[in-house]
Parts: structure tokens; C-alpha cells; sequence
């Protein structure tokens, strides 16, 4: 991984950093991919745990587990892509759901982003599908 010391992940509640997430966020999804922001928030986001990165005190990637391993919302600014962040807040996540004795975590992943999580031991499961106006596929993970 190329992150650099100043780096930092939190898991941490929507409330208290609901600013950063929202704006990693909407960058990411409604400017650069054009999803409605209505699409974007939704109720989801008070109950899930969510994955903060910083460097340098600046919020670069987000991302937002639910209760039953639902693994969404994966977003690291265009600037940061490349660089492992995206992998450091999947592993967190993994480590989470490990802690909450969790036997799977599950997303939907974008067609684009596939190989992303099959490099991090994802498997493919039923048939492509559209949301928001981009093709998806839901994918699992084994918790060992």
C-alpha cells in the first residue's frame, strides 16, 4: 500500500462525521457519477457504521456497513484512487464484521469496481442488474 504515515481510518457513527461522508460522497456518486442525491442519502445512513479515511487531517474515502454485513457506499476521491485506500477501508470493514461474528459481508458492487473485490476474496453472486443507471452486481465474502 502507498499511504503514507499521516494516514488514518476511523469507524465511526454518521452523526459525528456526517460532513465528511456526505461530501466524499457526493462528490464521488452525484458529481462524478451522476446519482440523484436523493438516491445517495438515504435512511440507511443512521444506523450503519461507517469508515472514515484521513490524511493530513483531510477526509479522503468513505464507505458504510450495516448490521447484516451489507458492505456500500465505497468512495475515495478521484485525487486518492490508486493508492490503497479503498482496500484499507474493505479491510476494515472485514475486520468489523469478523468482531461482530459475522459469517458473510455482502455488497453491490459497480461492474467497473468488480475486480477490485474479487482481488479481496469476493465471489460473484446471480446476474448483473442496473441502480441508479449503472449496471451492479451483488457480490459476498466468506468471514473465516
Amino acid at each position: 500500500m502507498e499511504m503514507s504515515d499521516n494516514c488514518k481510518i476511523i469507524i465511526t457513527d454518521y452523526q459525528t462525521h456526517a460532513d465528511d461522508i456526505r461530501g466524499i460522497r457526493t462528490e464521488v456518486f452525484v458529481v462524478e457519477q451522476s446519482v440523484p442525491v436523493e438516491l445517495e442519502h438515504d435512511e440507511h445512513d443512521e444506523v450503519a457504521l461507517h469508515a472514515v479515511v484521513f490524511v493530513e487531517g483531510s477526509a479522503i474515502a468513505t464507505g458504510r456497513m450495516l448490521n447484516d454485513g451489507h458492505i456500500g457506499r465505497i468512495a475515495v476521491l478521484r485525487s486518492q484512487r490508486g493508492k490503497g485506500v479503498g482496500k484499507l477501508v474493505m479491510r476494515a470493514f472485514i475486520q468489523q464484521a469478523k468482531t461482530m461474528k459475522l459469517n458473510k459481508v455482502w455488497l453491490s458492487s459497480q461492474c467497473h469496481a468488480q475486480q477490485f473485490y474479487v482481488n479481496l476474496g469476493f465471489v460473484c453472486v446471480g446476474e448483473k442488474y442496473q441502480e441508479a443507471g449503472i449496471d451492479h452486481v451483488k457480490m459476498t465474502k466468506v468471514i473465516q
